[in-house]
């Protein structure tokens, strides 16, 4: 463990920006949506109402999870925040983790830093007090925030508990990750996708009523803590277990390899490459496929869970007559199923948009590893090398955003027996989303061509987007701000109305972006700041 402290120090030095970042978002959002349901439900009357809608609804469970006490602010605050502050914990415990441990074998600083007297375990442990620390604080800032608009403390304490104690269960998962594998985002990738089963596992428990199934997942004992509702605080204490149980089988999984390696085979390619690597973009592809295919398999999975339950959002009507009557003015429920799936259709955005920046930084990864430099070496221009990249990010997006609405519509038009025009409809209605995502891929091209050193700001700006656009309105943002975002600019489809220009500025916005961002990295050095 020797010279833990100046790794921990070094890694907080590295995330000084994007770690702020995460820790706000966790934080904001849980404090903005109780102040909110503060303001919109300040009758008990009117929050029991919601309660019994919620509990007739599997739709809506599925999206947050069932509501424990309806009556008070604190547990409405539970049900609608947990799921995803507890999804954005894990989120950032898996990537702070990555970065300080595969990342640092993968692109050979922990060999060089391992050839000074620093410690075996060093750089592991570093990782995992970075991002202990930063769930910790994350707990803190909750306390303070759930506590300041008048919630009980100990709901308050409850709930930034359960939120840092996901958070650090999904530090163990990442640690034993990058036990597994060579790459990084191979590590990242697997780490994901355990967070995407156990929302999954979630999300069918709670639509079922199925107790067992929900409590198979971390993210289901997080919303059985029962915040504001009768803590169960040993809850905690089963999140701090699993955590030390994870972190323990991560280091029996360390002594079996090599530094660099990973417990899981590379597998060999041939000696002489075939002719379908001959080219620029054939090696992209090569590159980009493994991370396509994962983002693709999960869209459709997704897509075709909120498809399936978009035909019982017409149930929250049945018990409210004044609803269904102004529903029956504007259209009928119809119109709460399509305003269901422009929501849905937008957060899918912002998510395709992860994809985007990672896909447009694959070539920064590249570069930094010094895989580009032989290629670059040879008979290939830097232009068409990086067209291939930023290809796959622009049509990789539009891909999995097609998969989602085809899958969300299909799953929607079997329930009411319009398969067909249900999958053309809705997956229109993704595509309409498409150009904002580009913006996204553009602004992440632009920061790699003229200052790759700060990459890292295009996560930072996704998440100012996200912010933007999930809680401006609820903020209070100004218009002209929440302008900035591209995502602002984009209709929200089905059920509204689409202007051609829109899209046509979002898109020029890309090809500028996008030409700036090629043309500097044709002028700057390899590896340069």
């Amino acid at each position: 463990m020797i010279g833990t402290g100046v790794l921990v120090r070094l890694a907080l030095r590295r995330d000084r920006l994007l770690l702020p970042i995460w820790i706000l978002v966790i934080v904001a959002i849980p404090v903005s949506t109780a102040s909110a349901i503060a303001e919109l439900y300040p009758d008990v009357g009117q929050r029991l109402a919601l309660g019994a809608t919620i509990m007739a609804n599997p739709a809506l469970q599925a999206l947050t999870g069932p509501v424990f006490d309806p009556a008070s602010v604190g547990g409405l605050t539970a049900w609608r925040a947990t799921t995803i502050a507890t999804v954005l914990a894990g989120l950032m415990s898996i990537m702070l983790v990555t970065r300080h441990t595969r990342a640092e074998e993968e692109g050979g600083r922990a060999e060089l830093i391992g050839a000074a007297p620093i410690g075996r375990y060093a750089i592991p442990a570093a990782a995992v007090i970075v991002t202990g620390l930063a769930n910790l604080l994350a707990a803190l800032l909750l306390v303070a925030g759930l506590a300041g608009q008048g919630l009980p403390l100990a709901g308050s304490v409850a709930f930034a508990g359960i939120v840092a104690g996901v958070g650090l269960v999904f530090t163990g998962i990442a640690v034993v990750t990058a036990q597994l594998t060579a790459n990084a985002r191979t590590a990242n990738a697997l780490a994901l996708a355990v967070l995407g089963l156990f929302f999954l596992l979630r999300s069918a428990g709670d639509a079922a009523g199925a107790e067992a199934v929900s409590w198979l997942s971390p993210l289901g004992w997080a919303q059985r803590m029962r915040a504001f509702a009768g803590e169960r605080w040993w809850l905690l204490a089963v999140c701090a277990a699993v955590a030390v149980l994870l972190v323990a089988a991560a280091d029996l999984l360390a002594r079996r390899r090599d530094i660099g390696a990973g417990l899981l085979p590379s597998r060999r390619g041939p000696a002489a490459a075939p002719a379908s690597l001959r080219s620029p973009l054939a090696l992209a592809w090569r590159l980009q496929r493994g991370l396509l295919f994962g983002w693709a398999a999960a869209f459709a999975v997704v897509g075709g869970v909120f498809g399936s339950l978009a035909a019982s959002v017409g149930d929250i009507v049945a018990d409210n007559p004044q609803i269904a009557e102004m529903l029956a003015r504007l259209g009928g429920s119809g119109v709460l199923v399509d305003t269901f799936f422009a929501t849905q259709l937008g957060v899918f955005a912002l998510v395709a948009s992860g994809y985007a920046v990672q896909a447009a930084l694959r070539p920064r990864a590249e570069e930094t590893i010094g895989r580009a430099e032989p290629v670059l070496a040879a008979s290939v221009p830097r232009w068409r090398w990086l067209a291939g990249h930023v290809a796959f990010a622009l049509a990789g997006s539009a891909l999995i955003l097609l998969i989602a609405g085809l899958a969300a519509g299909l799953a929607h038009g079997l329930r009411i027996g319009e398969p067909a025009t249900q999958a053309t409809r809705i997956a229109g209605a993704a595509l309409a989303q498409v150009p904002a995502v580009w913006v996204v891929a553009g602004i992440t091209v632009l920061l790699f061509g003229l200052l790759p050193r700060m990459t890292a700001v295009a996560w930072a700006l996704l998440v100012a987007f996200v912010l933007l656009g999930q809680l401006g309105e609820l903020l209070q943002i100004d218009e002209t701000i929440r302008g900035f975002s591209p995502f602002a600019h984009v209709p929200a489809l089905p059920g509204g109305t689409a202007a051609a220009m829109p899209f046509v500025w979002l898109c020029l916005a890309t090809a500028v972006l996008i030409a700036a961002g090629v043309a500097g990295f044709g002028r700057r050095d390899l590896q340069a700041g």
